[in-house]
């Protein structure tokens, strides 16, 4: 397995010591759980159910959970500082796991890629979304590994932050299970393959 650590192209095995940390963005509470913006929580749900684990523990703000997957271990977190200061508990997550950033991987929305697209990165801006931001500044760097969901633009002159703080329409909920399963499926790939293996596995595939 082959991880990044520096600029693209170069990547290192990791230290089997240390666990991978996968992190889901999104808001926490009932009125946002269907959200376009909670497509995060959502890919690590999924995760969950398929390592037969669930999320009872709160630390650092975050729920998160711990299991294992091909012998690596693995730290599921979904921040619940809300969307614009995820940063907060992700850095104090990392600190405290010791998580090296190339075994880190964030997982969010994104309004410029189409709906049920999927995009992996091994480091790079934060598209926009400030909930990345936020991690950035905390973290102090681009480079760490991020999943893109893509839900599509705004209809018509509808704003930005109202659409992603909708649910899905029905035509997008019936595509969602597929999506979903696919956006886990590629990071369970990631922690086996690494990201250069994962990226070129699914980056080209669209719904």
């Amino acid at each position: 397995m082959q991880k990044f650590i520096g600029k693209i192209g170069e990547f290192i095995t990791p230290d089997p010591s240390k666990p991978f940390m996968v992190v889901g963005l999104g808001n926490p509470g009932r009125q946002y759980k269907n959200n376009r913006h909670n497509v995060g929580f959502m890919t690590l749900n999924e995760i969950a159910r398929k390592l037969n684990i669930e999320f009872t523990r709160m630390k650092f703000n975050a729920m998160i959970t711990k299991g294992e997957y091909s012998g690596n271990r693995i730290i599921l977190a979904k921040p619940y500082s809300f969307m614009n200061v995820s940063g907060q508990p992700v850095g104090s997550l990392v600190r405290f796991h010791k998580i090296p950033l190339e075994n880190l991987i964030i997982i969010f929305d994104d309004v410029d890629l189409p709906f049920g697209t999927i995009r992996l990165r091994p480091e790079g801006g934060s598209s926009g979304q400030k909930g990345m931001k936020s991690i950035i500044q905390q973290l102090g760097s681009e480079k760490f590994n991020r999943l893109r969901i893509g839900i599509g633009r705004p209809p018509g002159k509808m704003s930005t932050p109202n659409y992603v703080l909708k649910d899905f329409n029905k035509y997008e909920e019936e595509d969602l299970p597929f999506i979903l399963d696919r956006a886990s499926d590629a990071i369970l790939m990631f922690l086996t393959d690494g990201i250069n293996l994962t990226m070129s596995a699914y980056n080209q595939i669209n719904k």
